[in-house]
């Protein structure tokens, strides 16, 4: 039986002939779109899991079918919230990616033009090729969505037909070994397979029944799909790489409606991919397989390393804290922190109320209590001495979790969803943390200086140091296998504002910059970056995008998956009206501008 909103837009689709495949991709409104007929038949091959998507934030506007006043408060305080973004078809957690469609405002404008024209809700491989089929066969433009967490905003796109992955989510336990598919091969461990949407916390609530866990996010609602497919950082990251070095194999649709299986031994330049690549650009994973491991005991410590922002050397004592995190990344820290000249009352007794320096919330893995204590003793007491008795570090009591799931349920990423924002971020390595001090200070002040704080990560280390010779072979940042901190910062800007928009990017830009001509080589980590990068290709792959784009090229020929700054995007452009579009030549990225 057919869904009451398929039929209702069905009535209003327009029709027409055309299938060819033209300088633009079909949109809603032009010939090229696909006739009431068409789209009835595939609703029938997917037994009826086509959608047209409600506008979520239209409960809040009189003009729109799903209007409730009385509704309209409980979305708004929904809005701010990940997990429900990911529960819904179309809704993504940053605002700006879908361009302001239809925010959760009475006083603000609400259409559907920048949300995917129809979701099929995949439960399938089967319902995925349909989709993957029909998107290539008409020259739509093909979109997926796990979870909307996604800050470049790749799950979502105007006018385009989206698969939504989040109830594609079963899961299955291999205890011991697992047979790769189509090899001869034998993983020898623990593993678990779950489909291409499966949540984070599903994962490790079914990993956690057998003493495992597996490397993965810090938020409940993330998906494995795009944070595997951009490398995955974690807590567990320096101990057992990033989430990409910890996947066995996947099954895959790929654009040209071949279904595989991707592993070291079949498929491998697809394996490689798909594994750094970046998701929404080499198919639609359906399932993936992935390394278990030994639930670790977690230290869990809340510091704060600071002076008086009166202090003069306080910017001195602010770069020599950053330095020492390469040393304690490698003593087992590790966690999330960010540094500031003017902190905040924290409302912690004992806790300065005025500071600089470094605070935030972070782990050691399979230690003692006493043990976590002494790296915070060391660093105090040379804090101390580099800071004539001027600096020192405050440390809550440490607290013992002994499993990570246990952890995780306490200390989970709430996040703030629902706001209009931009990311900025560089991978910084031990030779730019460590070698010359004063262009750090530089580097860091200018960032500090115009965002009050900089999001400080040290969240590789040894692992994925050694997984660039340890045979995970995969596609993921180079500069990954030599960082130790993923740094960032965010700008919010007024919505709907182009003019702020561009000023902030030129903020963060101006910002960053003596940063980025610090660490040449190093990039940023895609899943958590900015997206208006002048070299994207050199950002987020660097000497891997050559090969990257050659594969794109094999397994997507007539670009049947396009995201933006993601790899193949050269020739595309976004119009203002949404469509997307070919280039004569490569592409300046204009549809930021509209």
């Amino acid at each position: 039986m057919r869904s009451a909103t398929l039929l209702w837009f069905l009535g209003t689709a327009l029709a027409a002939p055309s299938k060819a495949c033209g300088s633009c991709k079909a949109y809603p409104g032009t010939e090229a779109w696909p006739t009431r007929s068409e789209w009835t038949a595939l609703n029938d091959t997917i037994s009826g899991r086509l959608i047209q998507p409600i506008l979520p934030g239209g409960v809040c506007h009189e003009d729109q079918p799903n209007f409730d006043e009385a509704e309209c408060p409980t979305r708004q305080s929904e809005w701010a919230s990940y997990d429900w973004h990911s529960t819904d078809p179309v809704s993504v957690m940053y605002d700006n990616a879908a361009n302001w469609t239809c925010l959760p405002d009475p006083k603000d404008p609400c259409t559907g033009e920048g949300y995917p024209a129809y979701v099929i809700n995949a439960t399938t491989t089967e319902h995925v090729k349909a989709g993957v089929d029909f998107a290539r066969d008409n020259n739509i433009r093909l979109v997926v969505k796990a979870s909307g967490h996604d800050f470049l905003g790749r799950s979502v796109a105007p006018g385009s037909l989206s698969i939504w992955m989040h109830h594609y989510d079963n899961v299955e336990f291999h205890a011991g070994s697992f047979q790769l598919n189509g090899t001869d091969s034998v993983f020898e461990g623990d593993s678990i397979s779950c489909g291409g949407g499966t949540s984070m916390y599903s994962l490790y609530q079914e990993t956690d029944k057998h003493n495992t866990t597996v490397v993965g996010g810090g938020a409940k609602s993330v998906s494995v799909g795009g944070y595997i497919s951009g490398g995955g950082h974690s807590m567990l990251s320096p101990d057992y790489g990033l989430a990409a070095d910890n996947v066995i194999e996947m099954e895959v649709v790929t654009p040209l409606g071949d279904v595989l299986v991707a592993n070291k031994e079949s498929n491998n330049d697809l394996y490689w991919a798909l594994l750094g690549g970046g998701g929404s650009t080499f198919g639609v994973v359906t399932r993936f397989t992935i390394k278990a491991h030994p639930t670790p005991k977690m230290q869990f410590v809340t510091f704060m390393a600071a002076t008086s922002p009166s202090n003069p050397m306080a910017a001195d004592i602010v770069t020599f804290l950053a330095s020492q995190f390469p040393d304690l990344n490698d003593a087992g820290l590790r966690g999330y922190g960010f540094m500031t000249m003017t902190g905040f009352d924290t409302g912690v007794e004992g806790v300065p109320t005025e500071w600089a320096g470094i605070s935030g919330a972070f782990t050691v893995v399979n230690q003692s209590v006493e043990y976590t204590e002494s790296l915070f003793t060391e660093l105090n007491n040379t804090l101390l001495e580099r800071s004539n008795g001027t600096g020192s570090v405050t440390i809550l009591p440490v607290r013992t979790y002994n499993t990570f799931m246990e952890y995780f349920d306490e200390r989970f990423d709430a996040g703030n969803a629902g706001s209009t924002a931009l990311l900025k971020s560089r991978l910084l390595d031990r030779r730019v943390l460590t070698n010359d001090l004063d262009a750090l200070k530089a580097a860091l002040m200018a960032v500090i200086n115009v965002r009050g704080l900089m999001h400080f990560y040290p969240l590789a280390g040894k692992a994925v140091h050694e997984a660039a010779n340890g045979g995970r072979d995969n596609s993921v940042n180079p500069g990954w296998r030599s960082a130790y901190v993923h740094a960032l910062t965010s700008m919010g800007f007024e919505p709907f504002n182009r003019t702020a928009e561009k000023e902030a990017q030129a903020l963060l830009k101006e910002a960053w910059e003596p940063m980025v001509q610090l660490t040449p080589g190093m990039g940023s980590y895609i899943n958590e970056a900015a997206y208006f990068e002048e070299n994207p290709a050199e950002t987020f792959w660097g000497d891997n995008y050559e090969r990257l784009l050659q594969i794109k090229r094999e397994v997507d020929p007539m670009d049947v998956m396009w995201c933006p700054f993601c790899v193949g995007h050269e020739h595309w452009e976004q119009r203002e009206n949404g469509q997307l579009c070919r280039l004569a030549g490569p592409s300046r990225m204009r549809f930021r501008e509209n």
